[in-house]
């Protein structure tokens, strides 16, 4: 069977590069071993974040008087939060392959492996096998959860994807890894009631982030959730058994019910049989590729987590559409480097562009601007006034460079700044800007101004 473009993956990378290449005319196959729409939508993004959506509506009626309202004590129906999770799960995995069928992408289910550099062979889990030609071929296997060998293996030690399908929480929950997986999931867990202990090798949890910024989410950890940061430590001497699990932290012995492993993610290539197609592949496993998503074979490409870039499924759609184009089209054109990360922790962060560390690493002299939401009528009237947000601007010409939030829809107002940083808007240009009120957008406008120090509503600077 020959197409014009295999894609290899369905996931937020592979369905949108299937779909982009039917629209520009190429006969298009996409081959998909599990499910549609890949770790994002099944285990990763789209499930935990409709369990972190639970957790927030239950914190929000536990402070209802807050507002003026009087109810009674909530109760968690765990098993009906993951049957909501399944179903908007499964709803999204129908659009998907609605989407395939009207753009007459022809898909098959099983796992595709190489047999040269034009042929994938397909086999289906009912052991048939079919072969496919394509003169384009696109990887997006995307990746894994990694669990080390010094990890024991035991029903109550578990990985990301089992911990979303668990039927019941656990009433404590130890987490390996302060990243934000690690932080997202310990959000969640600790705003249904679950005792949670985190144990970070690094010298903090959410390093990615500068630390003000850090500040705000771990001290709403601590505080609000009662969570325990334990870190600077390895976590060492993991043991597990019917009753639960135990392990040290440093001088810290801690035991729970359950061991929750997120400390990163590996590529997946097993199946693939890369080497009969000439596809070269990193020392840690990930498949090298170029400024435009090519292997070292010119006609395949590889996008997505897979390739060890930036894993996150709004990149690797990015990288999905240009590979593509480059593929039928011959558009060269690079891929995106401003990509906004988002942590849908308590409260939720976002950041865009260089943080303030690694401008300062660079030997880059800035202005900074920050704004606190305790500041805006808005997040006064919503009960929603933690966190600030805070603009990096070059000194010499005052263009914004980065961005960073940690407060209330922070996951959404940082695509205002995703705008500012790629279109290189001056933070005067920022402030200029009129923002509606009241909104919590204005956040960045009165940032913008902080860093003039000429923001209206706020003490003038010391």
């Amino acid at each position: 069977m020959e197409f014009d473009v295999i894609v290899i993956g369905a996931g937020p990378g592979g369905y949108p590069a299937a779909i982009k290449a039917a629209q520009l005319g190429a006969k298009t196959a996409i081959i998909e071993r599990e499910w549609l729409g890949g770790t994002c939508l099944n285990c990763g993004c789209i499930p935990t974040k409709t369990l972190i959506a639970g957790a927030e509506v239950y914190q929000q009626i536990l402070h209802a008087e807050r507002f003026g309202i009087s109810v009674g004590k909530p109760t968690i129906d765990y098993p009906a939060m993951k049957t909501r999770k399944d179903g908007v799960v499964k709803e999204l995995q129908n659009g998907i392959g609605a989407l395939l069928k009207a753009h007459s992408v022809t898909l098959f289910e099983g796992t595709g492996s190489f047999r040269d550099a034009n042929t994938v062979a397909v086999q289906s889990n009912d052991g048939s096998t079919v072969e496919l030609t394509g003169k384009s071929i696109v990887i997006a296997t995307g990746s894994t959860s990694t669990v080390p060998g010094f990890i024991p293996k035991y029903e109550r030690i578990v990985e990301s994807r089992a911990f979303l399908e668990l039927e019941k929480l656990p009433e404590s929950l130890l987490v390996l890894g302060g990243g934000y997986i690690g932080c997202e999931l310990a959000c969640m867990a600790a705003g249904l009631g679950v005792k949670v202990t985190i144990v970070e090798l690094l010298a903090d949890v959410l390093m990615l982030l500068d630390k003000d910024v850090r500040q705000v989410v771990k001290k709403k950890m601590k505080a609000e959730l009662g969570m325990t940061l334990l870190t600077g430590a390895a976590m060492e001497n993991i043991q597990a058994n019917d009753s639960g699990v135990t392990a040290t932290a440093g001088d810290q012995s801690l035991e729970a019910d359950m061991l929750l492993v997120a400390i990163g993610r590996s590529p997946v290539t097993d199946g693939l049989n890369l080497a009969a197609a000439g596809v070269a592949v990193s020392d840690r496993g990930y498949i090298e590729v170029d400024e435009l998503s090519r292997t070292n074979v010119p006609h395949i490409y590889c996008i997505g987590d897979v390739s060890g870039r930036m894993q996150l499924a709004h990149a690797a759609t990015s990288q999905a559409i240009y590979a593509v184009e480059h593929a039928v089209k011959g558009d060269e054109k690079i891929e995106e480097v401003v990509i906004p990360g988002v942590i849908f922790t308590a409260p939720e962060v976002a950041l865009v562009g260089l943080t303030e560390t690694e401008a300062k690493q660079a030997g880059l002299k800035t202005n900074v601007g920050k704004f606190y939401f305790r500041g805006l009528g808005k997040a006064m009237a919503s009960n929603e006034t933690e966190g600030f947000a805070k603009i990096i601007a070059d000194a010499s010409t005052d263009r914004i460079i980065g961005a960073q939030c940690a407060g209330p829809h922070a996951t959404d107002l940082i695509s205002e700044m995703v705008i500012a940083v790629r279109e290189e808007l001056t933070a005067e240009e920022l402030g200029n800007t009129v923002h509606a009120h009241p909104t919590f957008a204005e956040v960045w406008m009165e940032a913008a101004h902080a860093l003039h120090k000429s923001c209206i509503h706020a003490p003038p600077a010391r």
